[in-house]
């Protein structure tokens, strides 16, 4: 379980969010208990208790808990991906980080920045990813992970030296570790952007808006 202690840390974080700035976001609003039908209260309750401890009115779970089924399962395949994984906390973040920037997501770069950086992730290296720009100061192992990634969202294809290059750093398991985190975070960041859900406070420098 590689990834519990920076798990325990989000959720604590989602967990601490003002109620008047999570009530701004006016889409998927807020259910309360005595609303939510049997299969959304049991999916409620599951993930209330350790090593969860989520609550369902937060972001993205108020938006999860509209399909209950689907809820269930993106909860299991979220508790692989956030403690299961091959990857240590610092690469699976950095994959989360690629994945917000990728997105402008910034309720999740907001949640995601300070977990990478007390995974061991160098603060130079998600400052130049907030900018767009490749690290000039990255591990190999997070150059591969970050040559894989970017391939998969901006050429639409791995060439065979970037696959090389993972393959050799993390194997095929780690290769689809790999893909499986910013997979589900691209869901978790559609998510968040449908709810409008944006950064609740600004303790994290927002990401800059690119230019196409």
């Amino acid at each position: 379980m590689k990834n519990l202690p920076a798990a325990g840390t989000l959720l604590a974080m989602l967990a601490v969010i003002p109620a008047s700035r999570a009530e701004e976001i006016t889409r998927f609003a807020p259910l309360k208990a005595e609303e939510l039908t049997p299969p959304q209260k049991a999916w409620a309750d599951d993930i209330a208790v350790p090593p969860r401890n989520a609550k369902f009115g937060n972001p993205p779970y108020r938006a999860y808990i509209r399909s209950p089924d689907l809820a269930r399962r993106l909860s299991a395949l979220s508790d692989y991906l956030r403690w299961n994984t091959s990857l240590s906390p610092r690469l699976s973040e950095l994959a989360i980080l690629i994945t917000a920037r990728e997105w402008t997501a910034q309720y999740e770069w907001f949640a995601h920045y300070p977990l990478a950086l007390k995974g061991g992730l160098d603060p130079k290296v998600a400052d130049a990813i907030a900018a767009g720009k490749r690290p000039d100061t990255m591990k190999d192992d997070e150059a591969a992970l970050y040559d894989l990634a970017t391939a998969l969202y901006r050429d639409r294809k791995v060439s065979d030296a970037a696959y090389k290059a993972a393959l050799e750093k993390f194997g095929e398991r780690g290769i689809m570790d790999i893909i499986g985190i910013i997979g589900y975070y691209d869901l978790v960041s559609m998510t968040l952007i449908t709810m409008q859900a944006a950064a609740p406070n600004d303790s994290v420098k927002p990401l800059p808006v690119l230019g196409k």
